[in-house]
């Protein structure tokens, strides 16, 4: 299949390198899915009754939209890894891989007899992810674990909504999908150490709280030294001002963000109030947050009265920043987003031509690519242990009879 953004084919920066995913759902596969858009070969080996994130979201024909995105550039195989027939197959794609990805609770690949240290006798040089809830040790191991929980332990829900309304949870995976990511450049870091600094394979332990807590700004920092617990500010920010949405004259909505005073200063031009610039509080972000309620109202006001795209074209025109709040629909057809192809058609075999985010990374190089969409239930399992690890025919079917496939 050719390159979605219609390159040369070149190979991926990550060319050569094997990844088995046996994690299930959101933040580990998201990992998998990440280094198999940068080259990788991804194996994903999922128990035979499939992984539950093919059953997420809506789905066309069956087929799951979710798994189709998160399960891209992967090859699918089945085997059942608490069955002891399953073993020998899986110790031999362990063998053959670079990364192993799994997010199973603590204890369970242990007491599978599928350790670490089972698996780095096999393969000293494997790179093991393991990404759980809350980490391989803590008074939280053995709990179950979901990014809604995530989101709301690590204050991030206690952030987020009206300043007179409740906690606000996100409505998609946002702790998995950044502990998915943070945990593809732990598996690159571990990578490079043991390929460019004469290292061996090793385990990184990551949680979902972690990553999420990583971006979160320093509200440790301000607790321990000021006693500040930060509150919810909506759609306004503590640190800067004017920064909100407003609605315009023809019911669309757009944000506006000032976080530097040049900026905050051409936005007070534009809005015919350019008078409050010279106050002596508007030259601090601080300051400028301080006084939100006014340069909101300004800002409001004149919004108000003016169109998306006149607001949109005078902003832009000053050199203030602007964007208006977009559905999907709108998305799909911004201009920018066109140019980037950061939304691309690929092939589908079930569905045909199916549209989804393309890969995060523009390498000049060695182009990242979205070779394919998530394929079917255990679609490529005679494939993947007759050519990779020589089994025959016959073998297969006997793990097939024994449940283990």
């Amino acid at each position: 299949m050719s390159p979605p953004d219609g390159g040369t084919g070149a190979p991926g920066p990550l060319h050569g390198l094997r990844v088995l995913d046996i994690g299930t759902v959101y933040a580990a596969p998201i990992s998998a899915m990440l280094l198999g858009d940068l080259g990788a070969d991804v194996i994903k080996v999922e128990h035979p009754n499939g992984d539950p994130a093919r059953t997420h979201g809506e789905s066309v024909c069956g087929e799951g939209l979710w798994w189709k995105v998160i399960a891209r550039n992967k090859r699918t195989v089945t085997l059942d890894l608490s069955n002891e027939a399953a073993v020998e197959p899986f110790f031999g794609l362990v063998r053959r891989a670079d990364v192993l990805i799994e997010n199973f609770r603590p204890g369970v690949l242990e007491a599978w007899g599928l350790g670490p240290d089972i698996l780095h006798e096999i393969n000293p040089r494997l790179i093991i992810l393991r990404l759980t809830g809350f980490g391989q040790d803590g008074p939280y191991a053995q709990r179950r674990a979901f990014g809604t929980l995530i989101e709301a332990m690590s204050g991030f829900a206690h952030q987020t909504g009206m300043p007179d309304g409740p906690p606000t949870l996100p409505p998609f995976g946002l702790a998995d999908g950044v502990a998915g990511i943070a945990g593809a450049l732990a598996c690159v870091s571990a990578l490079y150490h043991r390929d460019a600094a004469g290292g061996d394979g090793q385990v990184i332990d990551m949680s979902l709280l972690e990553p999420l807590l990583g971006i979160l700004g320093p509200g440790p920092s301000a607790f321990q030294q000021l006693g500040i617990i930060p509150g919810r500010f909506g759609n306004r920010s503590p640190n800067n001002a004017p920064r909100n949405v407003f609605r315009t004259q023809d019911d669309r909505w757009v944000a506006i963000s000032s976080s530097t005073t040049s900026v905050a200063r051409r936005v007070m031009s534009v809005v015919g109030c350019p008078g409050i610039c010279i106050e002596p509080w508007f030259e601090s972000a601080r300051g400028r947050a301080q006084h939100h309620e006014l340069l909101d109202g300004m800002v409001g006001r004149w919004i108000s009265r003016h169109t998306l795209a006149e607001v949109i074209r005078e902003f832009t025109e000053s050199g203030a920043a602007v964007a208006p709040v977009n559905n999907v629909a709108d998305l799909m057809g911004d201009p920018q987003v066109v140019a980037r192809k950061s939304i691309i058609e690929v092939h589908d075999e079930d569905l045909g031509t199916l549209a989804m985010q393309n890969v995060m990374f523009r390498f000049a190089r060695t182009p990242a690519s979205i070779r394919f969409p998530g394929r079917r239930l255990g679609q490529d399992s005679v494939a993947v242990f007759e050519d990779l690890l020589g089994m025959s025919a016959a073998v297969v079917e006997d793990l097939k009879r024994q449940g283990a496939m």
